[in-house]
């Protein structure tokens, strides 16, 4: 992956687990926000079978019927090459019943042995296994799966499942399962992306985050914006934001970059005006500009929290990458 796409840092790949709670259940997105997706909006799941062999489901690409099993998973993330890999695991959304996430994260235990067995047959060395909390919002079920993963010798621990109704509910399962993970590994949270999250999981103990979120928001328009910008352009705002839509009519002939402060590629060159246009004209450059900006975004956040953490002043940073109304703050 790595010499195909000219990227020479840190690569991690996901097992597929991710994928078959998607073609099942919808997206985690949609969860969170209480849109659970069925047959009757049009969507159909195509996972068919999930059992202790592993998941069947039908290609979206041909239709054809593909068994993914915990050895499988991991031969193809040897075979792409990536720095990081996971175990395979069923992700379970927060509404089914606890027996059914006991089954599953039990399962998903038995996959974690059998990906770690194929992994270690293969290794070269050059490659390193997380093992992945699960047990819903359950926590016992949780602890369960924690003191499971904490014996097995894997190199990091993440942090995945459906963590919960709203945003509240998985602060409080990330909060509680970070606590009691080892602290000599790193620990990842999968799939959870926004700025305040990211906040929020730093102060519970989490290192590293993967998500879509800037770049699933740049292709809609939405760019990360810091507080500054609230506080000059709509000091009267009422609630946490993290971006502003770029298609909205505000920026027809607005002439500055999306940040004055920022150094990427797109606030180098281009205006709010120009990719306002461009989404207007529907044309897919809008989309890749303002995703460079949000990627270019994250990678200034991390490093301001690095060197927050490294001074003391958390809080502090967050407040410049994050509007809050005083009543609001942290």
């Amino acid at each position: 992956l790595q010499k195909t796409t000219g990227w020479r840092g840190p690569m991690l790949t996901d097992s597929g687990g991710y994928q078959i709670f998607s073609m099942g259940f919808g997206s985690v997105s949609s969860e969170i926000k209480g849109r659970h997706m069925t047959e009757d909006c049009g969507w159909k799941p195509s996972v068919q079978r999930i059992n202790e062999n592993g998941a069947e489901f039908r290609s979206y690409h041909d239709g054809s019927r593909q068994l993914l099993t915990p050895e499988r998973s991991i031969n193809v993330q040897q075979e792409l090459g990536a720095d990081l890999i996971l175990v395979l695991d069923e992700c379970t959304p927060f509404n089914v019943d606890k027996e059914y996430t006991a089954q599953s994260t039990r399962r998903s235990h038995r996959w974690a042995i059998r990906s770690l067995d194929e992994f270690v047959r293969g290794d070269d060395g050059t490659q390193a296994l997380y093992g992945i909390i699960q047990g819903g919002t359950y926590p016992d079920l949780r602890m369960e799966s924690i003191e499971f993963t904490n014996r097995q010798p894997f190199f990091g621990t993440a942090i995945g499942g459906s963590l919960g109704a709203d945003k509240g509910m998985m602060h409080d399962v990330v909060a509680t399962t970070a606590k009691h993970c080892r602290t000599d590994r790193p620990i990842h949270l999968l799939g959870i992306g926004g700025v305040t999250d990211i906040f929020h999981g730093v102060r519970y103990g989490i290192d590293t985050f993967d998500c879509v979120h800037p770049t699933r928001l740049g292709r809609h328009g939405g760019a990360l914006v810091m507080a500054h910008y609230w506080e000059q352009e709509d000091p009267d705002a009422r609630h946490f934001r993290e971006h502003v839509h770029i298609p909205k009519a505000r920026f027809r002939l607005d002439t500055r970059p999306i940040d004055e402060t920022c150094g990427c590629y797109t606030c180098r060159n281009f205006s709010r005006g120009y990719l306002h246009h461009l989404f207007k004209a529907k044309e897919a450059l809008g989309g890749t500009l303002v995703a460079i900006h949000n990627v270019y975004y994250m990678n200034r956040l991390m490093g301001a929290i690095r060197e927050a953490i490294r001074n003391g002043t958390l809080d502090e940073e967050q407040r410049k990458w994050v509007y809050m109304p005083v009543d609001e703050s942290p």
